[in-house]
């Protein structure tokens, strides 16, 4: 089965563009939360992606303050029904390292994230890794870099459930 975890922040809300993240719905309260806009294209991609895996997660770190704020934001936007992924297909945890058995309880076999310290810990675990967006170093040789959604699309297209 292939199944696809994707994380939220800087990858589907506030992604980083031209060395510069929108960091505004972290220091915002809930209301003006719901008004920071989804990433470019993220939510069509997220659609094609969802016709193309066994499963898509979701898979954030996050406190529970901005665990509430991820959750309002989907339902605000609409996520769930304009992507086709699950309601249920959300989990959070604490620390960066905490992603990597979630990825292995959900048996996920590809992973977006923005962050290559996150992505570290899924080595050896999850078989593809994408890297996702600006990055202010070169991409480890062991990620697939994917600088927006329409590249992460076209790297995973070939991905297709068994």
């Amino acid at each position: 089965m292939a199944r696809l975890g994707l994380d939220i922040g800087k990858v589907i809300i506030g992604p980083i563009v031209d060395g510069r993240a929108d960091t505004s719905f972290l220091g915002t309260q809930l209301d003006d939360a719901m008004s920071t806009p989804p990433a470019p294209g993220a939510f069509s991609a997220i659609r094609t992606l969802v016709d193309r895996f066994d499963e898509v997660w979701l898979v954030s770190k996050c406190g529970p303050s901005v665990q509430r704020k991820t959750r309002a934001w989907l339902d605000h936007h609409d996520f769930y029904r304009t992507t086709g992924v699950p309601s249920g297909h959300l989990r959070f945890c604490l620390k960066r390292h905490e992603k990597a058995p979630i990825a292995m309880e959900l048996g996920l076999t590809d992973f977006v994230d923005d962050r290559r310290d996150v992505l570290v810990h899924m080595r050896g675990l999850v078989p593809r890794l994408y890297l996702f967006g600006e990055q202010t170093e070169a991409p480890p040789q062991w990620t697939i870099h994917v600088a927006d959604w329409p590249a992460t699309v076209a790297q995973l297209r070939g991905r297709r459930a068994a």
